[in-house]
């Protein structure tokens, strides 16, 4: 038996989910990056609705696109610290989303002002995680809150 036993943390549901959705965005946007994940990898622009790679063959992005989602993805990681940051990251990050999927709906996929760019793939893809985040947070922080872990 080691002298100075450490044991893993224990993590409140909140935490976990704010992990795992950090995680995940993180991969996303470093596979956006890979030649083959990615199709049309030599057309990506840095910021334009011009640009022609796709995450998967589906997603448009750009390196802007792939920015953003690993930002967002090591934002979760971090936040996932303490119950609290973890809660606030799942909410305001879903509201995020939420305004980037609006966004997406606003403006005209041929449009200048789509420099992120979005197409449809992506405008469905950032309404589920909009949705899933703050429900997340909704209803794992209130377990959280409960059990005094927040």
């Amino acid at each position: 038996m080691p002298l100075l036993a450490t044991e893993p943390p224990v993590r409140a549901p909140v935490q976990r989910a704010a992990l795992l959705v950090g995680a995940v965005l993180s991969v996303l946007g470093v596979l956006g990056f890979v030649p083959g994940v990615t199709t049309g990898y030599g057309a990506m622009e840095f910021a334009s609705h011009e640009s022609g790679a796709e995450l998967l063959g589906v997603f448009q992005v750009s390196v802007l696109h792939n920015l953003l989602h690993l930002a967002y993805g090591l934002a979760g990681v971090a936040l996932a610290r303490t119950p609290s940051a973890a809660y606030t990251y799942l909410l305001v990050g879903g509201a995020g989303y939420l305004v980037l999927w609006s966004y997406g709906l606003s403006v005209g996929q041929d449009s200048d002002a789509n420099f992120v760019p979005v197409d449809a793939a992506d405008d469905w893809l950032h309404l589920v995680l909009g949705v899933t985040m703050i429900g997340l947070a909704l209803v794992l922080g209130r377990s959280s809150t409960r059990t005094g872990a927040r």
